[in-house]
């Protein structure tokens, strides 16, 4: 029966909600895959992040602002569980209102006023004491206070951070460098490094907190796991018989999207969605790493399949039950190939024999003809004509015609006997079939006897096994990696020699739907 136009409009709306979901799927799953990378990068790189500024040369203070990337601390500190270090925050507030006082009572070229001496040796106190105090081990920022003790060594020229800081912070220092120029070193190398510094809370367990978890699960994870139940019941529907515990373990490379932990492996699966989806290829990501793997392992795999194999057919060899296995050959003990009981060699001779005496020999009797006549006559032409007669011409195109006349005479008596023969054997005759199965019976039942009575079978094993022994010290020694590499390199340069083939194109529907039966893209792959 026909099928209504309207049913087809309804699967190929199907086709197509499938496909734009499992793109919509796709692009929110690198989506997540970009924020957890950026989850997983926030706190070696939150200094970063707080200051936006790019030191290109790790040795100097050299910084580039990038000033036009926005603030993200104040949303994601929260996430991470992150507040201001108390003790580094009261410091930094210090110093901002001795900077305003300097800035406001302090004048270039000449002494500083009197009230300022004690703000100055407040904030040297201040400094000596965070540097004592290591403030900076909770958050594991240790190196930057180490780079703060080096600047304030290499600028005062003290063997002492500590007497470093007074220095830089007395009166007499200050009236004589100029504040605006101590000001930029504090504001560009000092600061930063002590504004990087922070405290971060612990739940309930003692570990660090983290709400990257609940975002993760009420935004991605939830659509997640309704693609990953989508998706197996798909396969089901395209494979009834399919039970459903199977069903969700051909989707075994979705798990990394559901794990709390371990979020950089939820690569392999975005991967996959990108390719089942057609928004990106990476076939040719799985060929180069196809090709590494292959060039690792290929050595050492065919090495032991190799020794593997040649190691089973020496047993095989050593074997003392050849007489006896021969013997199961036999037509009763064999096992029947078709409904009439035909045994296996009986089948084949019957199949075989008319094919090649009743088709395929007689197609060749000009050959043999002219074969054979020309045997015949230079047999003629050494053993019957005389010497001294060989260069009479009629004598010899009398021997040609007779080399042919016996040579067609021989052939077409042969050809005939082989038609006749092919022929027979096609034919359904049990007389035949009996006289066959005999002979054959009997030639493995003589085989098996000659090899209980003499020496042949142990003879043979030994030669056999000592030719695959010298195999296996020869020809495995001799393979190396870059045999295997220019291997490779052929077999890359075949496959590029091919022409290219044209795809079938008009596919509806989804490119996942079509793979679902056979699992997962990757393999990993």
């Amino acid at each position: 029966m026909a099928r209504p136009r309207w049913q087809l409009a309804t699967v190929r709306a199907e086709g197509r909600w499938l496909r734009r979901w499992d793109r919509f799927v796709a692009v929110w799953a690198s989506l997540n895959l970009l924020l957890v990378a950026f989850d997983l990068t926030y706190l070696p790189l939150r200094r970063f992040w707080l200051q936006r500024n790019l030191y290109p040369i790790p040795s100097l203070p050299l910084a580039v602002p990038l000033d036009w990337i926005p603030d993200l601390t104040p949303w994601l500190d929260p996430i991470k569980g992150i507040e201001p270090h108390q003790e580094t925050q009261a410091y930094l507030d210090q110093f901002d209102r001795l900077d305003r006082q300097l800035r406001q009572q302090a004048l270039p070229g000449r002494p500083l006023p009197a009230p300022l001496a004690p703000a100055l040796a407040g904030q040297a106190r201040s400094t000596a004491e965070l540097i004592a105090s290591n403030g900076f081990a909770a958050s594991g920022n240790t190196a930057s206070l180490e780079t703060v003790k080096q600047r304030l060594r290499q600028r005062a020229g003290t063997a002492s951070a500590q007497e470093a800081a007074a220095l830089l912070l007395s009166p007499a220092w200050i009236s004589r460098q100029g504040w605006q120029q101590e000001r930029r070193f504090w504001q560009e190398q000092v600061l930063p490094l002590v504004a990087a510094n922070y405290w971060r809370s612990s739940d309930a367990n003692g570990r660090p907190t983290d709400h990257f978890w609940l975002l993760d699960l009420l935004c991605f994870q939830s659509v997640f796991l309704v693609d990953i139940l989508l998706r197996v019941v798909r396969l089901k529907r395209r494979l009834p018989g399919l039970r459903w515990r199977d069903a969700l373990l051909r989707r075994w490379i979705d798990l990394p999207l559901l794990l709390p932990f371990w979020r950089w492996l939820r690569l392999l699966p975005v991967l996959e969605r990108l390719h089942t989806s057609g928004l990106v290829s990476i076939e040719p990501l799985r060929a180069v790493i196809s090709r590494a793997v292959v060039a690792l392992l290929a050595l050492e795999l065919f090495e032991v399949l190799a020794l593997q194999l040649l190691d089973g057919a020496q047993g095989l060899v050593r074997s003392r039950d050849w007489p006896e296995r021969f013997r199961r050959l036999r037509s009763h003990q064999s096992v029947p190939l078709l409904e009439q009981e035909e045994q296996e060699l009986v089948a084949l001779v019957r199949l075989w024999g008319p094919l090649l005496l009743a088709r395929i020999a007689p197609s060749l009797a000009p050959d043999l003809q002219n074969l054979l006549s020309y045997a015949l006559s230079r047999s003629l032409d050494r053993s019957v004509v005389p010497q001294p007669l060989r260069g009479l011409q009629p004598l010899l195109r009398v021997e040609n015609g007779v080399s042919r006349q016996l040579a067609a005479g021989m052939v077409d008596s042969l050809m005939e006997l082989s038609r006749s023969t092919g022929t027979q054997l096609a034919r359904r005759d049990d007389v035949q079939l009996e006289l066959l199965q005999r002979l054959v019976d009997r030639f493995w039942e003589e085989l098996a006897a000659a090899l209980e009575q003499g020496p042949v079978l142990q003879r043979s094993q030994e030669l056999v096994c000592a030719l695959l022994e010298q195999l296996k010290t020869t020809y495995l020694s001799q393979i190396s990696r870059s045999g295997i590499e220019a291997l490779i390199e052929e077999l890359d340069e075949l496959v590029t020699a091919q022409p290219a083939t044209g795809q079938s194109g008009g596919q509806s529907g989804s490119p996942s739907v079509a793979r679902e039966a056979a699992g997962p893209a990757i393999p990993p792959a």
